[in-house]
């Protein structure tokens, strides 16, 4: 997943909303639309297969433990992970970092003769960035798997040189379907792709909200256009041709699109990109008088959506191949780093905590780990982990989510 360079527009919008938020939140006007906005969250709905049929949820399974039985002995040893770290979509990165850092720091407490250091790089999302840093992470000999990259398009641009070095690549986000179909060894993804996303998320809108009329909106990155043509395909006429728009990543005027879209009334209209841009999108909609219902992927399900378009957000509708956080997993990351879990916090701890268990067994080279991924099975805290010989998980999920 993800995307480009910071704007000062963004850097603005952010403070004045920041300033907004706490001026509603001031006992001074408890009945501000901004008071109402601070309190809105991104709550899960309900599974959902790929025929968009709502499906119950496997419960009472108990996920595998980064700290194992607190004996393992191993040589200096490290995992890196990479992503977006600064910039516009960093929050995603920074979910998955402090998740790979939670199932990290829980293993070193418990095995004292096994201390494994976790080295992260900020890739900004770009994929010219993480060629850079690729070698950096690949001529590091002490360094023998990987979490990331956490976007598509700078997993497509760096994929080759993790698998000729041999070296475990496994994101915890990035959904573009062509990933898998490289040829690459070392690639495993921690989560259902866009093949399976799309096509849910879209049969969601036409089966079960029984939309009639949506358009589709693309930021014309690998992710967004990936995630873009399984909803059009499987919308079918019902995706208008009227209003089949590609914006840019980084745009935030979005004038053009909103009259396009207003002009042909749609019951939803679907964003397939991030969060950055579909804050000012959705925000510029609704001040425009659109209000057809807002639908979106992975890439806008974060609270910084939430945060920087305000009450416009309220009721959209995102959907993500990631599951809830339980309890206990959300209460060990909160106390740890101040903050609920994200999105892509559970997949980031759920890869660490695997190759916590990698290393315990005794794979501490890129060969053995890179084998002991191909043959793992277990629970995590986000789903049951098991991968096929392209890297793809054997059963994937898809959970619908809302603004509210």
């Amino acid at each position: 997943m993800r995307g480009r360079a910071t704007r000062n527009a963004i850097a603005a919008s952010s403070a004045l909303l920041a300033v907004l938020g706490m001026a509603g939140c001031s006992k001074q006007s408890p009945s501000s639309d901004n008071s109402a906005q601070s309190d809105l969250k991104i709550v899960e709905q309900v599974q959902i297969d790929q025929n968009g049929a709502p499906i119950k949820a496997e419960g009472g399974l108990t996920p595998a433990d980064p700290a194992g039985d607190g004996k393992a002995n191993c040589p200096p040893v490290s995992i890196a992970m990479a992503g977006a770290l600064t910039g516009p979509d960093a929050a995603l990165g920074i979910n998955i970092k402090n998740g790979v850092q939670l199932a990290v720091d829980k293993h070193n407490a418990a095995n004292p003769g096994c201390q494994v250091q976790l080295k992260t790089f900020d890739t900004e999302g770009d994929p010219q960035k993480a060629t850079q840093i690729a070698p950096q992470i690949v001529d590091d000999a002490f360094t023998i798997g990987l979490v990331g990259p956490a976007f598509s398009g700078e997993t497509k641009a760096t994929g080759g040189v993790f698998d000729q070095a041999g070296l475990v690549a496994a994101t915890a986000s990035a959904t573009n379907v062509t990933l898998s179909e490289q040829g690459w060894k070392t690639f495993f993804r921690g989560l259902a792709n866009d093949g399976v996303q799309g096509p849910s998320v879209a049969n969601y809108m036409k089966n079960t909200l029984g939309n009639k009329k949506v358009c589709v909106i693309d930021d014309s990155t690998d992710y967004g256009l990936g995630l873009a043509q399984a909803v059009r395909e499987t919308l079918g006429p019902v995706a208008d041709a009227g209003c089949n728009i590609s914006v840019k990543k980084g745009d935030k005027d979005f004038s053009a699109a909103v009259t396009q879209v207003k002009g042909q009334s749609p019951d939803a209209v679907f964003y397939s990109g991030y969060y950055a841009e579909a804050a000012p999108l959705i925000q510029q909609l609704r001040d425009g008088g659109v209000t057809a219902t807002f639908v979106s992927g992975d890439g806008t399900k974060d609270p910084e959506f939430v945060k920087q378009a305000g009450a416009s957000s309220k009721d959209a509708l995102l959907s993500c191949p990631c599951g809830p956080a339980t309890k206990e997993f959300a209460d060990e990351y909160t106390q740890k780093f101040g903050e609920e879990p994200g999105t892509y916090s559970t997949e980031g701890y759920d890869l660490g905590t695997i190759m916590m268990k990698g290393i315990d067994s005794g794979a501490i080279t890129r060969p053995a780990l890179l084998d002991f991924f191909k043959t793992y099975q277990g629970q995590g805290v986000a789903r049951k982990y098991e991968w096929t010989p392209t890297g793809e998980l054997t059963t994937t999920l898809i959970w619908m989510y809302k603004v509210q």
